[in-house]
């Protein structure tokens, strides 16, 4: 079963974009093809005119007017397109960064108990808490001063923009009129 598109209710994806388009003329006559009765061809509408009726008669301001009138809707139902398209994205990235966090927390619980295990383990090994306790510190302190200094090292290499610091700095000449050129 195919629906019409000239159905009431048929407005399609870009109904909010544009209210004329939630509002389609009544068909004046729908003529089934060679399908079946469920397949229907829309005969012409009486309140409707062909680009090719238009075209004949109009005026240049007119067709331009129509032009413009069609680029302004395409453009609102891009926009309204964008924003859908971008909610969802935004929503996604959302369930993901609450992932990220939840693997962030199970994996520092991993690390902890894991720690524990190790200063137990130690601690029957040794017949001392406190030394193991400490040498599982030692390590732990170990790996956060490696994890330290290539972090530092990583933000040492940070350029930040340099180049659009560059062309922005060349803005307010080339707005007076004094661009150089390389």
């Amino acid at each position: 079963m195919s629906t019409r598109p000239d159905a009431p209710g048929a407005a399609g994806p870009y109904a909010a974009a544009d209210p004329a388009v939630t509002t389609v003329p009544p068909v004046s006559a729908a003529v089934p093809t060679e399908g079946g009765d469920e397949d229907y061809v829309t005969a012409a509408r009486p309140d409707r005119e062909s680009s090719h009726e238009k075209a004949e008669h109009a005026s240049i301001g007119d067709l331009v007017g129509d032009i413009s009138q069609g680029l302004s809707t395409l453009l609102r139902q891009e926009v309204e397109l964008a924003k859908a398209e971008l909610k969802q994205t935004t929503s996604r990235a959302g369930k993901a960064a609450g992932m990220f966090g939840g693997a962030a927390v199970a994996g520092w619980m991993a690390l902890l108990f894991l720690s524990l295990a190790v200063w137990e383990w130690l601690a029957s090994a040794l017949d001392s808490r406190a030394w193991a306790a400490v040498i599982v510190m030692a390590v732990w302190g170990v790996v956060a001063g490696v994890l330290a200094a290539v972090g530092r090292r990583t933000t040492q290499q940070i350029q930040g923009l340099p180049r659009t610091a560059e062309t922005a700095a060349r803005v307010p000449n080339a707005l007076k009129g004094n661009e150089e050129t390389r």
